[in-house]
């Protein structure tokens, strides 16, 4: 008969085991740390900040990301870890996705990323919301046509700033 502490210690063993195993072949990874969501500021309610090639890339990336019904959440929380789970987007999850996969970080307050809040504000007329890109999103009379429009818009405002650049070709 296998006394209670002898069973307790080996499956301890085990089990440190198994974990050390894991560790050392890398299949056990720290937890990545959520993207920053930072608070707005005058400046970045600015319409006119400089913009950059990658604030283009951005806003080209989410459209791909958000190509048709199939990939739009239409009910955003701004939790984007199950969005990338079931690869159905919400218009903010596309842009953190956008950024990501562009910049390598999330850039929450990025030129391309307040064109589409300003896009939102336009067009909804001011109407004022919590969260702009999630309230957008979430109304219940968006479509994926009003989405892809004020990504539309952002692109064509930021493309227009770029082109008007010194220097730029």
């Amino acid at each position: 008969m296998v006394k209670r502490p002898l069973l307790a210690l080996t499956l301890l063993t085990v089990l440190l085991e198994v974990a050390w195993v894991g560790i050392v072949e890398g299949q056990v990874r720290p937890a990545k740390p959520p993207p920053q969501i930072t608070p707005t500021s005058p400046q970045a309610e600015e319409r006119s900040q400089p913009v950059t090639v990658e604030d283009v890339r951005i806003l080209e990336r989410a459209e791909e990301l958000l190509k048709d019904e199939s990939v739009w959440n239409r009910h955003d929380e701004r939790e984007c870890q199950d969005d990338e789970a079931t690869g159905k987007r919400s218009l903010f999850c596309a842009l953190q996705r956008a950024s990501i996969d562009v910049l390598g970080v999330y850039d929450h307050r990025r030129v391309a990323l307040q064109e589409v809040r300003f896009a939102v504000e336009d067009a909804t007329r001011g109407r004022t919301f919590e969260h702009r890109l999630r309230d957008f999103n979430n109304l219940p009379e968006t479509g994926l046509a009003d989405i892809k429009r004020v990504l539309q818009v952002a692109k064509q405002r930021v493309a227009s700033r770029l082109r008007a650049k010194p220097g730029a070709a």
